[in-house]
């Protein structure tokens, strides 16, 4: 799974629309819906800094970047999210 892959199922675990997470994080709605819908297979060092940069979405770093999670380090995926707000 690449880098922009990754970034809807924060979203989602988020309850954001795209155009909520777009302004959220600094990105153009427009970026966004490419990434999404893969037209655009790589992000940029700025892009991805302002995702994980931004405080709400601090805790997805590791898990956007390498696709693994380390809870006992704050770093969880979208599916831990999820979980938390089940349970």
């Amino acid at each position: 799974m690449e880098i922009v892959d990754r970034i809807r199922p924060i979203r989602e675990a988020e309850g954001l629309s795209q155009e909520d997470f777009a302004v959220d994080v600094g990105l153009r709605y427009q970026t966004l819906r490419m990434y999404e819908t893969g037209r655009t297979k790589s992000i940029g060092s700025e892009q991805l800094s302002k995702i994980t940069g931004h405080p709400r979405y601090k805790k997805y770093a590791l898990w956007l970047v390498t696709g693994e999670a380390a809870p006992e380090s704050g770093q969880i995926s979208p599916e831990i999210e999820q979980e938390r707000d089940v349970g």
